[in-house]
């Protein structure tokens, strides 16, 4: 456990549109476009969003043209398991 690391996730999550970010994304994968389009949100608070979900390692990212792609990275779930199975010491 790295409590640094950790806190990047907790903060990732730790926030309205992130979530409502994560659940469009359980669809598969949307361009930031579709993502502006469902949020009504601008695109720098979109890219600041995604900044932290990315670095946070639950969204990975692909650069297609001018756009970018985004995605539940695959070891999310996992992760988010075990992260919080090492603070409240329970199986989830």
């Amino acid at each position: 456990m790295d409590p640094h690391e950790d806190a990047k996730v907790f903060k990732a999550l730790a926030d309205e549109n992130r979530l409502q970010i994560l659940t469009l994304l359980q669809a598969g994968e949307l361009c930031a476009c579709r993502l502006l389009e469902q949020l009504h949100i601008s695109q720098p608070t979109l890219s600041h969003h995604m900044k932290l979900l990315c670095d946070s390692g639950i969204v990975d990212s692909r650069k297609e043209g001018k756009w970018m792609h985004y995605s539940i990275a695959p070891s999310a779930r996992t992760r988010l398991a075990a992260l919080l199975t090492g603070y409240i010491g329970k199986e989830i």
